[in-house]
């Protein structure tokens, strides 16, 4: 599970759920666990997950596409597909900080032979790494102006 603001800084992140979990039950075990969402605010999310008023998923049955509305295309039929649609180009901002941490880090793309409690630090330390380095407005120097760890 992972929480990004418009700014493409990662906020939130859990790890260590196998495949099989529902994104119910890792809500509501974080939850259970101290995530929250600030008072007056709500987290946009995918079909996934229930709605509620804290959490806000697309419309179910209702189908959209993104590139059906764009410039010279049909406007949505009703406030469902319109809910939808403005849900979608909203959402896209997860999508392209999971695809900039990606890009960044290539070790989450590929299966690793480190023992799983290992594996399941790799994202929380790229995602740490990844709001540094956009709070250095991108500029990677930094890395390597540190001095070594030993």
């Amino acid at each position: 599970m992972i929480a990004c603001d418009f700014d493409l800084n990662i906020i939130f992140i859990s790890t260590g759920w196998k495949g099989s979990a529902t994104d119910a039950r890792v809500l509501r075990s974080e939850m259970n666990n101290g995530f929250h969402v600030p008072p007056g605010k709500f987290y946009l999310v995918d079909g996934g997950y229930a709605n509620t008023p804290s959490f806000l998923a697309p419309y179910r049955g209702v189908r959209y596409h993104l590139s059906e509305w764009g410039a010279g295309h049909r406007r949505p039929q009703n406030y469902r597909k319109l809910f939808n649609h403005r849900h979608a180009v909203l959402r896209i901002h997860v999508k392209r900080t999971l695809g900039v941490l990606k890009k960044r880090f290539p070790i989450l793309k590929v299966a690793t032979f480190h023992k799983i409690n290992n594996q399941v630090k790799i994202p929380v330390v790229a995602s740490i790494f990844h709001n540094i380095i956009r709070s250095m407005k991108g500029d990677e120097q930094w890395l390597d102006d540190q001095p070594d760890n030993i």
